[in-house]
């Protein structure tokens, strides 16, 4: 993102029509917001949200691999199975919360559960 800002912001809205948004609809994942270059996604089904991050990642290394390094975009995905308020739309609480600092943990192009 910070060498070319609106490059990536480019490449992140095709990687979201092109392999997102399909791997999501495909596995039953419900996007609740999107934060940034962040997205906050609940599945019902624990097994769902696991196969789906699989996926996402696979397809990533896939789309990625004969660019050079400065031009990938890798993915962290962090997943929680936990308690959480649901408010509209909206989910909020510790299992958020836990999602959230895995994913910050997670090796670019990793799933951390």
């Amino acid at each position: 993102m910070g060498g070319d800002e609106e490059g990536t912001l480019g490449a992140l809205k095709t990687l979201r029509k092109a392999v997102l948004d399909p791997k999501l609809t495909e596995h039953r994942g419900r996007v609740v917001k999107t934060t940034g270059d962040g997205i906050l996604v609940e599945f019902a089904s624990t097994v769902d949200a696991v196969r789906c991050a699989i996926d996402i990642q696979r397809a990533m290394s896939a789309r990625s691999a004969e660019l050079p390094p400065d031009k990938k975009i890798e993915f962290r995905i962090g997943i929680n199975v936990g308690d959480i308020i649901v408010d509209g739309d909206d989910i909020f609480g510790d299992g958020v919360n836990v999602a959230a600092r895995l994913e910050s943990i997670s090796p670019a192009g990793g799933v951390c559960i």
